[in-house]
Protein backbone atom coordinates (compact mmCIF):
# COMPACT_ATOMS: atom_id res chain seq x y z
CA UNK A 1 0.00 0.00 0.00
CA UNK A 2 1.68 3.07 -0.89
CA UNK A 3 0.03 5.24 1.32
CA UNK A 4 -3.32 6.89 2.58
CA UNK A 5 -2.97 10.12 1.15
CA UNK A 6 -1.14 10.94 -1.99
CA UNK A 7 -0.59 13.89 -4.30
CA UNK A 8 -1.42 14.09 -7.91
CA UNK A 9 1.53 16.90 -7.94
CA UNK A 10 1.27 19.77 -10.44
CA UNK A 11 4.64 20.28 -13.18
CA UNK A 12 6.10 24.00 -12.01
CA UNK A 13 7.27 25.90 -14.77
CA UNK A 14 9.80 28.69 -14.68
CA UNK A 15 9.18 32.54 -16.75
CA UNK A 16 10.17 30.81 -19.74
CA UNK A 17 7.58 27.82 -19.65
CA UNK A 18 10.83 25.41 -19.04
CA UNK A 19 9.89 22.87 -16.23
CA UNK A 20 11.73 24.30 -12.77
CA UNK A 21 13.11 21.32 -11.23
CA UNK A 22 14.97 23.21 -8.00
CA UNK A 23 10.92 24.55 -6.92
CA UNK A 24 9.19 20.72 -7.61
CA UNK A 25 11.88 19.49 -5.58
CA UNK A 26 10.68 22.04 -3.03
CA UNK A 27 7.40 21.38 -3.64
CA UNK A 28 7.49 17.18 -3.13
CA UNK A 29 9.36 18.07 0.33
CA UNK A 30 6.76 20.26 1.09
CA UNK A 31 4.19 17.82 0.27
CA UNK A 32 5.44 15.13 2.25
CA UNK A 33 5.91 17.50 5.13
CA UNK A 34 2.61 18.59 5.18
CA UNK A 35 0.50 15.20 5.08
CA UNK A 36 1.07 13.41 1.86
CA UNK A 37 2.35 9.57 2.38
CA UNK A 38 3.64 10.10 -1.07
CA UNK A 39 2.91 12.15 -4.75
CA UNK A 40 2.03 11.02 -8.15
CA UNK A 41 4.61 12.61 -10.52
CA UNK A 42 3.27 13.31 -14.59
CA UNK A 43 -0.43 12.76 -14.28
CA UNK A 44 -2.81 14.83 -15.46
CA UNK A 45 -2.32 17.60 -12.64
CA UNK A 46 0.80 17.98 -13.74
CA UNK A 47 0.27 18.62 -17.33
CA UNK A 48 1.73 15.58 -18.74
CA UNK A 49 0.09 16.19 -22.18
CA UNK A 50 1.91 18.58 -22.64
CA UNK A 51 5.49 17.34 -20.89
CA UNK A 52 7.86 15.78 -22.55
CA UNK A 53 9.62 11.88 -22.17
CA UNK A 54 12.58 13.51 -20.89
CA UNK A 55 10.75 16.12 -18.93
CA UNK A 56 8.65 13.21 -17.21
CA UNK A 57 11.92 11.28 -16.16
CA UNK A 58 13.79 14.49 -14.83
CA UNK A 59 10.27 15.57 -12.79
CA UNK A 60 10.59 11.76 -11.39
CA UNK A 61 14.34 11.52 -10.70
CA UNK A 62 13.91 15.06 -9.02
CA UNK A 63 11.15 13.20 -6.81
CA UNK A 64 12.42 10.33 -6.01
CA UNK A 65 15.88 12.26 -5.11
CA UNK A 66 13.73 14.90 -2.49
CA UNK A 67 11.27 12.42 -1.11
CA UNK A 68 11.89 8.85 -2.40
CA UNK A 69 13.26 7.35 1.09
CA UNK A 70 10.84 8.54 3.10
CA UNK A 71 7.38 8.81 1.04
CA UNK A 72 5.99 6.94 -1.99
CA UNK A 73 6.67 8.48 -5.62
CA UNK A 74 4.59 7.02 -8.32
CA UNK A 75 4.92 7.77 -11.83
CA UNK A 76 1.96 8.61 -14.48
CA UNK A 77 2.91 6.30 -17.32
CA UNK A 78 -0.02 5.80 -18.83
CA UNK A 79 -1.10 7.41 -22.55
CA UNK A 80 -3.85 6.17 -25.02
CA UNK A 81 -0.94 4.52 -26.69
CA UNK A 82 -0.12 1.03 -25.31
CA UNK A 83 3.45 0.98 -26.88
CA UNK A 84 4.47 4.29 -25.15
CA UNK A 85 2.74 3.33 -22.39
CA UNK A 86 5.28 0.86 -22.05
CA UNK A 87 7.97 2.90 -23.25
CA UNK A 88 7.03 5.43 -20.02
CA UNK A 89 6.61 2.80 -17.59
CA UNK A 90 10.32 0.84 -18.26
CA UNK A 91 11.79 4.75 -18.04
CA UNK A 92 10.41 4.86 -14.51
CA UNK A 93 10.83 1.44 -13.64
CA UNK A 94 15.26 2.18 -14.48
CA UNK A 95 14.33 5.34 -12.84
CA UNK A 96 13.54 4.01 -9.67
CA UNK A 97 9.50 4.43 -9.44
CA UNK A 98 7.66 2.68 -7.03
CA UNK A 99 4.84 1.92 -8.86
CA UNK A 100 3.01 3.33 -11.92
CA UNK A 101 -0.99 5.38 -12.18
CA UNK A 102 -2.07 4.25 -15.38
CA UNK A 103 -5.14 5.97 -16.83
CA UNK A 104 -7.80 4.18 -19.02
CA UNK A 105 -6.24 4.74 -22.75
CA UNK A 106 -8.18 8.02 -23.71
CA UNK A 107 -9.99 9.29 -26.88
CA UNK A 108 -9.57 6.29 -29.07
CA UNK A 109 -12.06 4.40 -26.73
CA UNK A 110 -11.10 0.51 -26.93
CA UNK A 111 -13.54 -2.07 -26.04
CA UNK A 112 -12.94 -3.67 -22.54
CA UNK A 113 -11.11 -6.37 -23.91
CA UNK A 114 -8.44 -3.76 -25.36
CA UNK A 115 -8.59 -2.28 -22.07
CA UNK A 116 -7.42 -5.70 -20.39
CA UNK A 117 -4.82 -6.03 -22.76
CA UNK A 118 -2.96 -2.88 -22.28
CA UNK A 119 -3.10 -2.86 -18.68
CA UNK A 120 -1.45 -6.12 -19.19
CA UNK A 121 1.27 -5.03 -21.86
CA UNK A 122 1.80 -2.15 -19.63
CA UNK A 123 1.98 -3.97 -16.09
CA UNK A 124 4.54 -6.60 -17.57
CA UNK A 125 7.15 -3.79 -17.82
CA UNK A 126 7.66 -4.06 -14.63
CA UNK A 127 7.24 -6.09 -11.50
CA UNK A 128 6.18 -2.84 -9.41
CA UNK A 129 2.71 -2.18 -8.61
CA UNK A 130 0.61 -0.65 -10.85
CA UNK A 131 -2.82 1.78 -10.00
CA UNK A 132 -5.25 1.56 -12.60
CA UNK A 133 -7.13 4.99 -13.13
CA UNK A 134 -10.81 5.05 -13.81
CA UNK A 135 -11.61 8.43 -14.87
CA UNK A 136 -14.97 8.20 -17.06
CA UNK A 137 -15.39 12.01 -17.33
CA UNK A 138 -11.86 12.67 -19.01
CA UNK A 139 -11.62 9.56 -21.17
CA UNK A 140 -15.32 8.79 -21.54
CA UNK A 141 -15.20 5.26 -20.99
CA UNK A 142 -15.73 3.76 -17.52
CA UNK A 143 -14.22 0.49 -16.49
CA UNK A 144 -16.97 -1.56 -15.49
CA UNK A 145 -16.58 -4.17 -12.54
CA UNK A 146 -16.49 -6.83 -15.00
CA UNK A 147 -13.49 -5.60 -16.62
CA UNK A 148 -12.31 -4.38 -13.13
CA UNK A 149 -12.41 -8.32 -12.38
CA UNK A 150 -10.38 -9.41 -15.20
CA UNK A 151 -7.59 -6.31 -14.25
CA UNK A 152 -7.36 -8.04 -10.70
CA UNK A 153 -6.49 -10.88 -12.35
CA UNK A 154 -3.32 -9.21 -12.81
CA UNK A 155 -0.45 -10.20 -10.73
CA UNK A 156 1.04 -6.32 -9.88
CA UNK A 157 -2.01 -4.72 -10.75
CA UNK A 158 -2.79 -3.60 -7.17
CA UNK A 159 -4.59 -0.84 -6.55
CA UNK A 160 -7.09 1.71 -8.21
CA UNK A 161 -7.86 5.42 -8.04
CA UNK A 162 -11.64 5.99 -9.09
CA UNK A 163 -12.99 8.91 -10.12
CA UNK A 164 -16.32 7.90 -10.65
CA UNK A 165 -19.05 8.56 -7.45
CA UNK A 166 -20.60 5.14 -7.39
CA UNK A 167 -20.56 3.34 -4.40
CA UNK A 168 -21.27 0.25 -6.05
CA UNK A 169 -18.50 -0.10 -7.99
CA UNK A 170 -16.43 1.21 -5.49
CA UNK A 171 -17.19 -1.51 -2.82
CA UNK A 172 -16.88 -4.07 -6.13
CA UNK A 173 -13.24 -2.80 -6.26
CA UNK A 174 -12.59 -3.12 -2.60
CA UNK A 175 -13.99 -6.78 -3.27
CA UNK A 176 -12.05 -8.06 -5.33
CA UNK A 177 -8.99 -7.35 -2.83
CA UNK A 178 -7.84 -3.80 -4.73
CA UNK A 179 -6.74 -1.22 -2.97
CA UNK A 180 -9.46 1.75 -4.00
CA UNK A 181 -8.29 5.06 -3.40
CA UNK A 182 -10.67 8.25 -4.37
CA UNK A 183 -9.95 10.41 -7.64
CA UNK A 184 -12.14 13.05 -6.77
CA UNK A 185 -11.09 15.07 -3.66
CA UNK A 186 -14.76 14.97 -2.32
CA UNK A 187 -14.89 10.74 -2.43
CA UNK A 188 -12.21 10.13 0.11
CA UNK A 189 -14.46 10.26 3.21
CA UNK A 190 -17.26 7.74 1.53
CA UNK A 191 -14.41 5.83 -0.38
CA UNK A 192 -12.61 4.75 3.04
CA UNK A 193 -15.78 4.47 4.94
CA UNK A 194 -16.58 1.43 1.86
CA UNK A 195 -13.03 -0.02 2.70
CA UNK A 196 -11.29 2.25 0.64
CA UNK A 197 -7.31 3.14 1.68
CA UNK A 198 -7.58 6.98 1.16
CA UNK A 199 -7.32 9.44 -2.33
CA UNK A 200 -4.87 10.51 -4.69
CA UNK A 201 -5.85 14.83 -4.25
CA UNK A 202 -5.38 17.48 -5.67
CA UNK A 203 -6.39 19.79 -2.99
CA UNK A 204 -3.71 18.38 -1.00
CA UNK A 205 -1.55 20.92 -2.29
CA UNK A 206 -3.10 23.20 0.08
CA UNK A 207 -4.99 21.45 2.87
CA UNK A 208 -2.78 18.09 3.12
CA UNK A 209 -2.73 18.27 6.88
CA UNK A 210 -7.04 18.33 7.24
CA UNK A 211 -6.96 15.26 4.96
CA UNK A 212 -4.41 13.24 6.63
CA UNK A 213 -6.15 13.91 10.12
CA UNK A 214 -9.52 13.40 8.43
CA UNK A 215 -8.09 10.13 7.53
CA UNK A 216 -6.66 9.15 10.42
CA UNK A 217 -9.75 10.46 12.92
CA UNK A 218 -11.42 7.27 10.52
CA UNK A 219 -9.13 4.88 10.99
CA UNK A 220 -9.20 5.92 15.14
CA UNK A 221 -12.50 5.14 15.26
CA UNK A 222 -13.68 8.57 15.01
CA UNK A 223 -16.31 8.72 12.53
CA UNK A 224 -18.14 11.96 13.66
CA UNK A 225 -14.46 13.74 13.50
CA UNK A 226 -14.00 12.52 10.34
CA UNK A 227 -16.98 13.82 8.77
CA UNK A 228 -16.32 17.23 10.70
CA UNK A 229 -13.25 17.46 9.26
CA UNK A 230 -15.01 16.58 5.40
CA UNK A 231 -17.29 19.75 6.25
CA UNK A 232 -14.89 22.08 6.85
CA UNK A 233 -13.05 20.67 3.78
CA UNK A 234 -15.90 22.10 1.64
CA UNK A 235 -14.53 25.11 0.10
CA UNK A 236 -11.81 23.48 -0.93
CA UNK A 237 -13.87 20.61 -3.09
CA UNK A 238 -15.26 23.62 -3.98
CA UNK A 239 -11.92 25.46 -5.11
CA UNK A 240 -11.20 22.07 -7.24
CA UNK A 241 -14.61 23.03 -8.94
CA UNK A 242 -13.86 26.92 -9.97
CA UNK A 243 -12.21 25.93 -13.50
CA UNK A 244 -10.53 22.71 -14.99
CA UNK A 245 -7.38 21.57 -12.92
CA UNK A 246 -4.53 22.18 -12.61
CA UNK A 247 -5.64 25.72 -13.61
CA UNK A 248 -7.64 26.37 -9.98
CA UNK A 249 -4.71 24.78 -8.19
CA UNK A 250 -1.82 26.38 -9.64
CA UNK A 251 -3.68 29.85 -9.15
CA UNK A 252 -3.92 29.16 -5.29
CA UNK A 253 -0.42 27.88 -5.08
CA UNK A 254 1.02 30.84 -6.56
CA UNK A 255 -1.58 33.06 -4.26
CA UNK A 256 -0.30 31.01 -1.42
CA UNK A 257 2.95 32.03 -2.43
CA UNK A 258 4.56 28.83 -3.61
CA UNK A 259 5.59 30.67 -6.90
CA UNK A 260 4.86 27.47 -9.36
CA UNK A 261 4.44 29.70 -12.57
CA UNK A 262 2.13 29.48 -15.15
CA UNK A 263 0.83 26.98 -17.75
CA UNK A 264 1.17 25.28 -21.26
CA UNK A 265 -1.59 25.68 -23.84
CA UNK A 266 -4.05 24.52 -24.36
CA UNK A 267 -4.71 25.06 -20.56
CA UNK A 268 -4.72 29.10 -19.64
CA UNK A 269 -4.53 30.95 -16.77
CA UNK A 270 -7.27 31.50 -14.44
CA UNK A 271 -9.35 34.80 -15.13
CA UNK A 272 -10.01 37.44 -12.97
CA UNK A 273 -13.86 36.01 -12.02
CA UNK A 274 -11.79 32.26 -11.26
CA UNK A 275 -9.25 34.01 -9.43
CA UNK A 276 -11.49 35.58 -7.19
CA UNK A 277 -13.12 32.48 -6.42
CA UNK A 278 -10.04 30.71 -5.48
CA UNK A 279 -9.22 33.66 -3.06
CA UNK A 280 -12.70 32.90 -1.53
CA UNK A 281 -11.79 29.36 -1.12
CA UNK A 282 -8.50 30.26 0.33
CA UNK A 283 -9.67 32.50 2.75
CA UNK A 284 -12.77 30.66 4.31
CA UNK A 285 -10.12 27.27 4.79
CA UNK A 286 -8.17 29.98 6.96
CA UNK A 287 -5.57 30.29 4.51
CA UNK A 288 -5.40 33.24 3.26
CA UNK A 289 -6.60 36.74 5.49
CA UNK A 290 -9.38 38.49 3.57
CA UNK A 291 -8.03 41.17 1.36
CA UNK A 292 -9.24 44.47 2.59
CA UNK A 293 -12.32 45.94 1.49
Amino acid sequence: MPGEVLTATVTPFDADGAVDYERYRELCEYLVDNGSDGVVVSGTTGESPTLSDDERLGLLRTAIDAIGDRATVLAGTGTYSTAHSVHLTEQAHEAGAHGFLVVTPYYNKPPPRGIVAHFKAVAAASDRPVMVYNIPSRVVINIEPETMAELAEIPNVTAVKQSNPDLEQARRIVELGLDLYAGDDNLVLPFVEVGGEGGVCVQTHVVGPQVKEMTGRFRAGDLAGARRIDDELAPAYELIGVVTGPIQIKAALNMLGHEVGGLRLPLVEASEDEQAQIRSCLERLNLLAPAPV
